[in-house]
């Protein structure tokens, strides 16, 4: 009789596992956004020396230190010609110092020259207190177009405006005399207002006050109004009627231009510009 052979199945053998070792990241290196140009450095004091020199050795007669807030310390700063970094602690080796001298007002530093540049720039004590300054002639030529449209602006607004509100403006600078202009000197005065000064003009049109502050005057000067000596009161000037009080440690006609916004004050002040 025939025996069936069994056969036994082998097992496969168990794969290996393989373990990758991530390789660590190599740290990211910031990117120098220094821009390499030639530079020109000004006193901002209004003179021109011949020669001004800054210091350029920390003393303690003249510090020169500057805080980095990434360390949480004040760090000693010098100028060496031989030295890639104008703070003490990353020169190395013997340091052969040098000098900065402006001559009539500026001092002109080559692209090469990186540690002065920097110094000059952003760290120098003199830099920080508003000494010295780098040209810079897109900041001035942006401050340029700022100034010269909201001079524009001003004078097209002085242009528009009528009498009575020209007359508000000025006197706001010019007080009482401005009832003696003409027309023509008002508004002669009120355009060259406009082109000296224009930030102020600008907010003096826009501000309501001015021109109530200058009804306020006017019926004053014309005797429809009356303010007491001790300036805390007005009153009628024909009747001598109490019209409001002023309140304390207030203008007089800050407060009366606030009593003609009123629902009481809108009356008075219509029959007022009614009479003026």
């Amino acid at each position: 009789m025939a025996t069936a052979k069994t056969t036994t199945a082998k097992k496969a053998a168990p794969t290996p596992v393989e373990h990758t070792i991530e390789k660590p990241a190599a740290p990211i290196k910031k990117k120098d956004t220094w821009v390499y140009k030639d530079r020109l450095y000004e006193l901002t004091t209004g003179k021109k020396p011949l020669v001004f020199t800054l210091p350029t050795v920390h003393t303690q007669r003249c510090p020169l230190l500057w805080f980095d807030e990434k360390l949480g310390y004040q760090r000693e700063l010098r100028y060496a010609t031989n030295q890639k970094t104008p703070f003490v602690d990353e020169q190395e080796g013997t340091a052969t110092m040098g000098r900065i001298t402006f001559r009539d007002g500026s001092l002109r530093v080559p692209k090469e020259n990186v540690t002065l540049q920097k110094l000059l720039s952003l760290y120098h004590p003199y830099v920080l207190n508003g000494t010295i300054t780098e040209y810079k002639p897109d900041v001035i030529a942006s401050n340029d177009v700022e100034w010269i449209e909201m001079e524009l602006e001003a004078m097209n607004l002085a242009k528009s405006m009528d009498i009575d509100e020209a007359e508000a403006v000025l006197r706001t600078e010019f007080g009482s005399e401005v009832s003696k202009l003409s027309s023509k000197e008002l508004k002669r005065d009120l355009l060259i207002f406009a082109r000296q000064r224009p930030n102020l003009f600008i907010d003096l049109a826009n501000d309501d006050n001015v021109h109530l502050r200058n009804v306020g005057i006017k019926a004053t000067e014309m005797g429809l109004l009356k303010l007491s000596h001790d300036q805390r009161t007005f009153s009628y000037g024909e009747t001598g009627r109490k019209l409001m009080t002023v309140p304390f440690d207030e203008h007089p006609y800050s407060a009366l231009s606030a009593y003609f916004k009123t629902d009481e004050g809108m009356e008075v002040l219509q029959a007022i510009e009614k009479r003026i």
